[in-house]
Formats: structure tokens, sequence, C-alpha cells
């Protein structure tokens, strides 16, 4: 039988602010972006939320709830290295560790003896003990269960205005009936459309949706039918991935204002492009297509991609392809541009070959393997491209 945990850390960014700064415990706070320039809120503290403001929520909309939140851009250099020794904790106990997200992890914990409830006792002491931050796990028979159980015990704790610290553990064979009474909208795969279109035929627990007949889930769904009445079930065979292959690399931005000058567009997709590239080199990778994002000021989302002749992970030739799937969209009335955004794919192992005589691409590579050595041990701002004069002047 199977002992898998989810962990998920409570309030993440908000519990790393209140290490820096303890006067914020207790405290309605948010980490995010500025309410005047379109902030919204990454994260927000256990007391701004018995007030209603929650993550995703504009961050003007979370001060008109909570008039007293105070608003904190946040460090997200201290959030990675918290994220790292909660990680290094857990590899403690197994190999088999499936990071989610930077707070957020599956562990498969089978192959030792003592009890679900047990180790994930000593877990979350060992991450208080160590790190001084809350978490809350769901222990169960597979992944499914697991992370709804967690779910499940973070939301008890809703309004009280402190961290939950919650354990939930299902026991092999409770799967189902620890299911049936929630909502159908918290199982996996069931979100907001597939849950309205459930509730058109009267299903709307978790319950309702494993004894819902078959011939209906398929008929609505498809293959997916039959998945849906197995996770309303309980039954999840779905393994811990230690590793995920990475798909692709992006960034991108929301302007804090409307822009429509050329010339400052060109500068944030130079910037974008490089630190693109500077992600390829830090995972050893090359990429064989180029994508830009564009949305204009009424949220239309254009996007342009290329794809090169030969992979890369060069600042310079990611830019230049920006540049000219960038001439394809940029429109001669100059609309105003909210976001804009840089991406690639087809993603390789890169591959160093030694060359007779240097290429300029030799050059270049050096050149930027020494500028990712000073940004590693500087920082990233040690070094910065200056701003290119428009050629008109």
């Amino acid at each position: 039988m199977r002992k898998i945990l989810h962990l998920d850390l409570d309030a993440f960014f908000c519990a790393v602010e209140e290490l820096q700064r303890p006067e914020l415990h207790g405290k309605p706070f948010a980490v995010g972006g500025r309410p005047d320039s379109r902030g919204v809120v990454s994260s927000c503290s256990y007391a701004a939320r018995v007030f209603g403001v929650r993550s995703a929520m504009p961050m003007s909309r979370a001060l008109r709830l909570c008039p007293d939140l105070t608003v904190i851009t946040g460090n997200y250099a201290a959030y990675s290295q918290a994220s790292h020794q909660v990680m290094d904790i857990l590899r403690r106990y197994t190999a088999l560790l499936e990071q989610i997200s930077i707070d957020e992890a599956f562990m498969d914990l089978s192959d030792l003896p003592r009890d679900g409830r047990a180790l994930a006792q000593e877990i979350q002491a060992a991450i208080q003990r160590e790190c001084k931050l809350p978490c809350s796990l769901g222990v169960a028979a597979n992944k499914l269960v697991a992370k709804i159980a967690n779910d499940f015990g973070k939301s008890s704790h809703r309004g009280s205005g402190t961290y939950p610290n919650a354990i939930t553990v299902v026991l092999p064979g409770q799967e189902a009936s620890f299911l049936e009474k929630l909502p159908a909208q918290s199982l996996w795969g069931v979100g907001p459309k597939t849950g309205a279109r459930l509730a058109e035929f009267g299903i709307l627990t978790i319950g309702q949706l494993a004894q819902a007949p078959a011939g209906l889930l398929q008929r609505e769904f498809g293959r997916y039918g039959e998945e849906l009445a197995l996770r309303a079930r309980g039954i999840d065979d779905s393994p811990v991935v230690t590793e995920h292959d990475v798909k692709s690399v992006s960034q991108e931005v929301t302007f804090d204002r409307d822009v429509r000058d050329a010339d400052r567009l060109h500068h944030k997709l130079r910037e974008l492009s490089e630190q693109v590239g500077y992600r390829l080199r830090q995972d050893n990778l090359t990429a064989s297509t180029v994508r830009i994002k564009i949305r204009w000021d009424d949220f239309t989302t254009l996007t342009r991609q290329e794809t090169l002749s030969q992979t890369t992970d060069q600042d310079g030739v990611i830019y230049g392809t920006v540049l000219r799937l960038f001439d394809q969209l940029w429109l001669p009335e100059q609309r105003l541009v909210r976001l804009v955004g840089v991406g690639v794919s087809g993603l390789t192992a890169h591959v160093h070959q030694l060359m007779l005589w240097d290429t300029p691409a030799e050059k270049e590579r050096r050149l930027l393997d020494a500028v990712d050595t000073l940004r590693a041990r500087y920082g990233k701002k040690i070094l910065r491209r200056g701003l290119e004069k428009p050629k008109n002047k």
C-alpha cells in the first residue's frame, strides 16, 4: 500500500516576510504589485483573508476590502532560498520527491515503516524548527486524495486568521467515503466549466459523480468521463515524478501604463530575451523556436513564432528573431501595448563542440558565460545593458 504525502507551505511568501519583519505577524498584509499599477495579490496573510482578500485579486480591490492592508513588493530571492531549504529537508526522507511549485510538493514514503501521520508530524516539526515556516500536509494512498485531503484540512481553518498547520490523513480504503460529500469541483480536472456541465445533470458532489451512469459521463466527456468516474471513487495510480521535462521557457511583463513608444518596447523585448537566454544557459538547454506575445490595450492578444535553422541559447539570436516578429505585429497606427512576452520552445540539451577557430557565435558564448558567472556571484543587476539611442538622434 502506497504512502503519499502532499505538502503545502501555508501563505508561503507572507510567512517568509514575517521572518524578516516580525511586526507583520498577525497583521493584514499582502505581497504583490502596487495598486496604482495594475498590481495583483501574489499571497496574503491569513489576517487579510478574513476580510475577503485572496491571491490573484487586483491589489486595488484588496485595499477596498481591507483599507488597513499593508502592501509589500516581495523578495523573491528570499522565497527561493527558503523553498530550497524546505525541499532539502524533504529529501532527507526520500528521493521520490515531486516539487509542484515553489511551495508545494508530493513525497512517496511507502518504504518507511512508520505510519503517515507520524511522518507528517515529524516533517512539519522539522520545517518549523529549522526554517520557522508553517506548513500543512495531506496523507493518503495516492496523490489525488493526498492533495484533496490537504486542501480540505487547510479550508477547515478558514476564517480563523491564523496559519492552518493542518495534517489530514485518509486511511486506505476510506478514499470514497472521504470524497463523497465534497463539492465536485474539489476533484482534479473539474474546473468551473466542467462543474457547470455536471450541475446541469444534478451532479454537485464527488459522491454523486461516482454514482453517475457511465454512459452519461462517456457521452458528455468522452474518454475523460471514465477518468472522472475513477477519480470520484478515489482511484489514482499516478506516480510521484522526480523530474519533469521542460517544454518551454518564457518571460513577460505587464506595463504599469500602456506603452506606444517602439523604442521602449524594443528595450523591454531585449531585456526579456536576455532573461530567457540566461535561463536556457542555466539549465544547459538550447531552443529551436522563438515566440513573441503582444497584448493591446483592449486585451486582444497576438502571438507569432519562428523556427530557427539552428538551436540557440544566445541572447542576441533570440532578440534578433523577436524583433523580426515584432515588426510583423507592430501596427502603423501604433496602438497602445499592455503586455509583451518572449518565449522559446523545442528545447534540447546543449552540446558544446570544440572548434579549431573562434567563430562569432563561440566568442558570444564565452562572453555570455562570463556575464552569467558575474551575475551568479554578485546578483543579476551587476551588469545591465545600457539604453540604445534611437537611430534618428
